[in-house]
């Protein structure tokens, strides 16, 4: 668990499990709302995401915030062509013997923050302990955070240092994205 405050909200940030439910949610997105009320303890339960929330330091029933993350990986068919995947090769580093065909990393499956805690950067917060997450305390070989950003939520990712996976990407719906936690750990 992860306690702290913005602007005037002190929530705990907590996994939760598979037989925790949430009964109110809005975030504004019904999709989003819909998976955090309806479907989270099943994935939680059969093991395709874990959950985690910011709840009310003094009131566990008051959720701020929500994300869901899963194992993910980067790879060539994100790419447009296998020229796109090398120039995104070189540009992270990696030695010429560690060429492989996909990196690991970690999905950022859903992300919201409720309507009564919108512009309190939230969410910034979450993306900033999510990649703590994966840098400071991480238990495997994790490189990237990926997301797959609503149109509308990508100047949030792009604030909070996210890029454009491909830029042949043209989704009607969403952007693939990533974070290089590499930008952390130098």
């Amino acid at each position: 668990m992860f306690q702290t405050g913005v602007n005037d909200i002190h929530f705990d940030f907590v996994r939760l499990n598979s037989t925790d439910t949430v009964r109110k949610f809005d975030c504004g997105v019904k999709d989003l709302n819909d998976f955090i009320v309806n479907k989270a303890s099943a994935f939680q339960k059969y093991g395709l995401a874990v959950n985690y929330a910011c709840v009310d330091v003094d009131d566990a029933n008051k959720i701020y915030a929500y994300c869901s993350l899963a194992n993910d990986k980067v790879e060539m068919t994100d790419f447009k062509d296998k020229t796109e995947f090398n120039r995104f090769r070189k540009e992270r580093k990696f030695p010429n013997e560690k060429r492989l065909k996909s990196y690991p990393a970690v999905k950022l499956c859903r992300l919201g923050v409720d309507q009564s805690a919108k512009g309190r950067q939230i969410g910034t917060t979450i993306i900033d302990y999510i990649k703590s997450m994966f840098t400071l305390e991480n238990k495997a070989g994790c490189r990237f955070l990926t997301v797959d950003a609503y149109l509308d939520a990508v100047p949030f990712y792009v604030k909070n240092k996210f890029q454009v996976m491909s830029s042949e990407d043209n989704d009607p719906h969403t952007r693939l994205m990533y974070y290089d936690l590499m930008n952390i750990t130098g």
